[in-house]
Order: structure tokens, then sequence, then C-alpha cells
């Protein structure tokens, strides 16, 4: 006897198919990282992301006029600033007229209704590549967080629409909004790395910025004890309920594809949006294979993008987004 039910009835053909989709990607679902370097006319490939590049201000006009044409509605940049700029301290990091300052102009310049997030963080300012202050070979959280905050209004004043603190320093949202506020920022949003784990999959990132931890002594080797341990879960929804109460409107999960039951915990927890970072390694594990022809970069790219999407992202920091949305506008 067959089965009433066939559940292949749905399957049978792409009609169907695409009628019963639960998930859905679009530009809508898209955040475009940008990497900012000093010079002019510089458009440089970044050895350990194949075909993703850092951008002179310049060039960087180019890059999102390409990306809003594509239908990208929203920018996350971070800047690689040169080494004389760096210290301990990341001072460089408020310099109204600095290169992440000088690059949220440009964007907003050229594509005025583009939306701009920019890094909080200090490791790209630091000599040392920490995302906090060091000393006596810890990281100091108040002090920290206290250059992160002046460093978030510097780029409220120069146009940001929204800030991203990605260091995990405690107490850092709170500080952040209370700042912008009471300098009349209130608009300015907040998108939290409110469960940015300690990962192994940044290590291209770090290439692209040169922000890597040194190693010297009485300096951590890595950052374990602020970003979080990839074993725990029930941490992720303590530091998010945290950055939610002070004041966080977006929440990020980084990285992506080995955190997706992370996201689904959020997502089925907190009510303001989730995003997800999906990383330099997500990203150079793909490119690798693809060029060994050992996966099809086309179709793997889109599946890990709606399993984000399906684990209940609201939207995705991705170096694919400008590839897959070519995919997606054919």
């Amino acid at each position: 006897m067959y089965p009433l039910n066939r559940n292949r009835r749905l399957r049978q053909n792409s009609a169907i198919r695409d009628l019963v989709r639960e998930n859905h990607l679009s530009a809508n679902d898209f955040i475009l990282p940008i990497f900012i370097t000093e010079g002019e006319n510089v458009k440089e490939e970044i050895a350990s992301m194949p075909d993703y590049f850092r951008y002179s201000l310049d060039t960087l006009v180019e890059e999102v006029k390409e990306a809003w044409e594509l239908g990208i509605k929203s920018v996350l940049l971070f800047v690689k600033v040169e080494q004389d700029q760096k210290d301990n301290t990341g001072e460089a990091a408020t310099n109204d007229d600095g290169l992440m300052q000088k690059a949220i102009k440009v964007v907003k310049e050229t594509t005025p209704e583009m939306l701009v997030m920019t890094d909080v963080a200090l490791d790209p300012f630091s000599s040392l590549g920490h995302d906090g202050i060091v000393k006596d070979g810890k990281i100091l959280n108040d002090e920290s967080v206290e250059a992160l905050a002046k460093m978030a209004l510097s780029h409220a004043k120069a146009g940001a629409d929204f800030v991203a603190p990605s260091d995990m320093m405690d107490g850092r949202i709170l500080a952040l909004r209370t700042l912008l506020e009471d300098e009349g920022f209130v608009n300015t949003g907040i998108m939290s790395y409110s469960a940015k784990y300690a990962s192994a999959f940044y290590g291209p990132f770090r290439d692209a910025l040169d922000s890597a931890p040194v190693d010297v002594k009485d300096v951590p080797k890595d950052k374990k004890t602020y970003q979080m341990d990839p074993a725990n879960r029930k941490e992720a929804i303590t530091e998010t309920l945290t950055d939610i109460d002070e004041g966080a409107d977006i929440v990020m999960v980084k990285p992506g594809l080995c955190y997706l039951d992370i996201v689904r915990d959020l997502a089925n927890t907190v009510d303001v949006p989730v995003a997800v970072y999906q990383v330099s390694g997500e990203y150079a594990m793909l490119k690798a294979a693809s060029e060994k022809g050992w996966l099809d970069y086309e179709e793997v790219l889109l599946e890990q993008l709606m399993a984000i999407k399906r684990a209940g992202a609201s939207m995705i920091a991705t170096y694919f987004a400008k590839d897959a949305l070519r995919l997606l506008n054919k």
C-alpha cells in the first residue's frame, strides 16, 4: 500500500520548490565588510583571502558604487593603519581626521543612503595586536572601554550610522551608549559583537589588517581572556542579554557556520535583530577548495548563506555578499 502523503510532491519541480521554500536570500540580508588602507590608487589583494582586497580612499569610491548597484545597503568598515600610528593605547583611533573617519565620509559622499557600520576595536591600532590596553601581561578592561567609547564617538561624528564594538570587554556597550547619548548622537546605533568566540577562523582577517597579537614577553599570546570559549553555549545568552540591557540595537554571533546553534538560541531568546559574521577563515576555506576543484564555489556559498539564514540570522556580514547577489540576480 502506498502512503497517502508523499512528501516528494512538494519537490518535483522548481516552481513548487520555490513556492514552499521557507527561507530566502536577498540583498536585504547582507552587510559587506570592506578593508581600507592608506595610499592612492590602491586595490591590493589579500593573499589569504583570494579575490578580496584592501582599498585606498580613492578606489573605495568605485567599490561602494558597485556594491550599491548590486543592491547592498550596508557596509562594515575596517582599517589597516601604518605601524607608526600604533601604540598600546590605540590613541590614533580617536583622530577625527584618521583613516576610518575619512572612509566614513567617502562612503557617505559617494552613496548617501548606504548604511555605514564601523569596527570599534583597538587591535588595528594596537602595537601589541590586542583589542584592549595591555599592562603587566593582562588586558585592562575599564581603561580599554574608555578608549573604545571615545573611538565610537569619533566615528559617530564622522557620520557612521552604526558603531560595531568587536572587542568583548565587559561593560563597553553601556559606556558607548552613555557617551553617544551625552554627546547628542541618540540615533547612532550599536551592533554589538555579543557572542564573539576565540576562534581559529580569524587568521586571514588578521593578515588583512596586520592585527594579530605580537609574540613578545608579557603580552598574552591569544585573545582567550576576553573572547568566548568555543565550548560554551549558555554563556552566549548571558553575554547577549547583558548587551541588550546596556543599549545594543543589534547583536552578533561570530563566527558563522560552526556556531549556528548559538544563532538559533539567540533568535529564540531575544527580540532584537541577530547578525552573523561569516568570517575570513570560512571564506578562505571555500576559496581554496574551489580553486582545487573539490567544491562548487557558487553552490556552496549559497548553501552556507542559506544555512545561516535558516538558523535565525536577521542579517549576515559576509565576504561573499557581492558574489551571492550576482548569483541571486541572474
